[in-house]
């Protein structure tokens, strides 16, 4: 089973490469970008049929080691 994590800053958390991102956009001329904020996302491939042990699973691999779950959020994302 592919289950996708998002992974982001938490709100109020300075994203700087968000910022930078966002000052670019505005250079070429992107000029209706309010805001940018990056993130990663993770694909696992498990070997789990029930979709509700995988998503356990999944959360814990999260909480040890995927996301620094002070500074970030995530959200599991099940097929």
């Amino acid at each position: 089973m592919k289950i996708t994590v998002n992974i982001q800053l938490k709100q109020g958390v300075l994203d700087p490469q968000g910022k930078a991102v966002h000052h670019a956009l505005n250079s070429l001329g992107f000029n209706g970008v309010k805001d940018v904020r990056i993130g990663k996302q993770i694909i696992l491939e498990v070997n789990q049929e029930d979709p509700e042990l995988a998503a356990k699973e999944v959360e814990s691999m999260c909480e040890e080691l995927l996301a620094n779950t002070v500074i970030e959020d995530y959200e599991i994302v099940l097929p």
